[in-house]
């Protein structure tokens, strides 16, 4: 492998001052180039060294998984992109008011926006083009885990509890009012990406976790999972010191509504290794191989909507912006990936064939987000310096 020596110093240094446990996987023309572990899976004692194969808490990166199970169906003929929600979940239809939300990070109510408060939305017109270009005017988060039950047990849950719980979220978010008209508008959406978790369900005709199995993960020859079995706990990076669940998270995910959901959702929920991610980037990189259409996947990486601050998007992917606080503009700008809140990120560079993984546990120490901010770019840049 390269030596990277650049790289591996940015590596090094980042433990403790970003996270304390670190994995980076670069990958080249189906090539690995370069895979090394930093820090330590118990910090404090400085025991149990993070090793490539280390598995993470892969955040919104299991957006990118949903969304390819959901192209597998649209590429079977189940599903259109272009198709009403409501066809397939039909209590999603219906009018809808537009009003306030909740800040995803302070959790403390938003009034309605001004623009639109008020007005109302025919929730029958929203495509799954809305919400994998999360245009839907769905609202960015809500807090879904009060409403599914009581604080989740450090036990993976039954199927009985998990069922539940998908019902009462899956209650909640056709009741949610919207906060944009469709189309006006451009917000990330945990929502949206749950309520596509939920349609592929109802496609594939099984439980979220077993459609990811069947449609991606076994056909890639990759590992990454839901609610990990508690023996591959010693393998994974712990997270938060979470108040709300009041423990130290290590197998759990972080994400407060994904484990609400009892730890299987569109949005979040998924563990993986850098390994996992650089195989589903390759997938997109060589045009779906013998598992999505070129058509699609080409679909999936254009640009299809760029916000008022520069934001572009595809299908449940983010295109590289001018400027880009998720990825350094050294990357080509047809280049593509997205961004995990645990201090993950996974970027593909078509124009280099290049595919780049970076898994950290940032939120150990708490959500302070500017380390991982400053780290992605310049991991990024010391990678196409070699």
């Amino acid at each position: 492998m390269a030596e990277f020596s650049k790289l591996d110093n940015f590596l090094h240094q980042a433990v403790g001052r970003v996270a304390p446990s670190i994995v980076c996987r670069v990958e080249q023309r189906d090539e690995l180039l370069f895979e090394r572990g930093y820090g330590w899976l118990n910090p404090a004692s400085q025991t149990r060294p993070t090793l490539p194969d280390t598995i993470f808490d892969l955040a919104s990166l299991t957006k990118l998984f949903t969304t390819t199970a959901f192209l597998r169906l649209v590429d079977a003929g189940a599903v259109r992109i272009d198709q009403p929600v409501s066809e397939v979940i039909p209590a999603f239809g219906g009018e809808r008011i537009i009003g306030g939300a909740e800040d995803p990070i302070s959790k403390q109510p938003l009034p309605a926006d001004p623009r639109w408060s008020g007005q109302t939305v025919d929730a029958a017109t929203i495509t799954f083009r809305h919400l994998l270009t999360h245009t839907s005017g769905l609202p960015a988060w809500r807090g879904l885990y009060r409403l599914c039950g009581p604080i989740p047990a450090p036990e993976p849950p039954s199927d009985v509890e998990i069922a539940r719980r998908h019902a009462a979220a899956l209650n909640a978010i056709v009741g949610f009012p919207f906060i944009y008209p469709p189309d006006a508008d451009y917000v990330y959406s945990d929502i949206g990406l749950i309520l596509l978790g939920f349609a592929v369900e109802r496609l594939h005709g099984s439980r979220l976790d077993t459609a990811i199995r069947d449609l991606v993960s076994d056909p890639l020859g990759i590992d990454v999972t839901f609610n990990p079995d508690p023996s591959l706990h010693s393998r994974v990076a712990p997270t938060e010191d979470d108040p709300w669940r009041g423990r130290r998270l290590r197998g759990e995910v972080h994400d407060e509504n994904a484990a609400g959901l009892g730890g299987i959702a569109g949005h979040a929920g998924l563990f993986g290794a850098a390994a996992d991610l650089c195989r589903l980037g390759r997938l997109y990189l060589n045009r779906g191989e013998d598992l999505i259409s070129p058509e699609t996947v080409d679909e999936s990486v254009r640009q299809q909507i760029i916000s008022g601050d520069g934001i572009r998007r595809g299908l449940g992917w983010l295109l590289r912006s001018d400027p880009d606080p998720s990825c350094s503009t050294a990357f080509s700008l047809d280049s593509f990936g997205h961004t995990g809140y645990t201090g993950t990120s996974l970027w593909c560079d078509p124009e280099r064939d290049l595919v780049v993984a970076l898994l950290t546990n940032r939120v150990y120490n708490g959500r302070e987000p500017e380390g991982i901010l400053a780290l992605r770019p310049a991991i990024h840049e010391a990678v196409i310096e070699g």
